[in-house]
């Protein structure tokens, strides 16, 4: 195990090991503060923290946080030859797991799980880990078949011609069509990021994503909306009413993780809030900065 040693500002940086691999993690403030860590589990599967480090500002309020990148991605251990078999959602909760003791932050943590990362901390939670202080579910679907049917519903709103172009070019897999990624571009303007041009954070991701994509590839598909990898019958609504963490739920209004892909959490989850985002997409944290804030504040004050 690495020594994280802290000091007021900087953040702290390094890897711990996972079996034969590596997890890379940041530190941002003093995990022994007496406040929990929040701890930022990115989404994907597949992308990296860099979306996520505005939350790093939280540590300016006195709570801890720890990003990390899951594996295959970012600075932890990429695996480029591994087949599907490997990527699988056991392997995701494990290594979370590891980093929750590597960094001896078990006794007390909060998780903030956005979009895959949602799923995940979600079922992270059923097991009632004692060290569970709170859970922020963000702009995750409880199903994917929930979530393909609500892309459905979203790309059949789309202007005209643009569904039709996803459509043919999808038929023929040839989703790396400059035609196709130009009709993609339009979904992902208005139900993943609304601010234009996109954030440098998204961007980061973005990118890291296509630079080594197997995880994002294998487990989900070639974008946001066509999902056809492993994931596409997987989810978390079985045993929803087990969590016994005081969970928010942070939504936008007009996220690709839509109310009805939602709902189930704040039916199943015994302690449970919602908060709706009117002005953001599925990042509210960078399309609505200040209330985001706000609510994650609150929400970690009223713990």
């Amino acid at each position: 195990m690495e020594v994280v040693t802290v000091s007021p500002d900087p953040s702290a940086k390094g890897t711990v090991p996972f079996g034969e691999y590596r997890t890379w993690y940041r530190v941002t403030g003093d995990l022994h503060s007496g406040r929990p860590a929040v701890i930022a589990v990115h989404g994907g599967p597949g992308s990296t923290h860099d979306y996520l480090l505005s939350l790093a500002s939280l540590a300016e309020k006195g709570w801890p946080v720890v990003h990390y990148d899951q594996l295959g991605n970012g600075g932890s251990t990429h695996l480029p030859d591994r087949e599907a078999d490997f990527w699988t959602v056991e392997l995701f909760l494990a290594e979370l797991d590891n980093l929750i003791t590597e960094l001896g932050v078990g006794s007390g943590y909060v998780l903030f799980g956005q979009s895959w990362g949602g799923l995940l901390v979600a079922e992270h939670a059923k097991a009632r880990p004692a060290g569970l202080r709170g859970l922020v579910i963000a702009n995750a679907p409880a199903s994917y078949p929930l979530w393909l049917s609500e892309m459905a519903v979203l790309r059949a709103a789309l202007p005209p011609g643009v569904q039709e172009t996803l459509l043919r070019h999808e038929a023929a897999r040839t989703t790396d069509d400059a035609d196709y990624l130009a009709a993609m571009r339009v979904f992902y303007n208005r139900h993943v990021c609304r601010t234009v041009p996109w954030p440098r954070d998204f961007l980061s991701s973005f990118m890291e994503i296509y630079n080594d994509p197997t995880v994002y590839y294998t487990m989900n598909g070639p974008n946001e909306f066509h999902v056809i990898g492993t994931l596409k019958d997987w989810g978390v609504i079985e045993g929803l009413p087990s969590i016994e963490a005081p969970t928010l739920l942070i939504g936008g209004r007009y996220d690709e993780a839509t109310p009805v892909t939602m709902q189930p959490y704040f039916d199943g989850i015994p302690q449970v809030r919602w908060e709706i985002f009117e002005n953001s997409s599925h990042l509210p944290h960078l399309e609505e900065p200040e209330r985001f804030d706000e609510v994650m504040v609150e929400f970690l004050k009223s713990l």
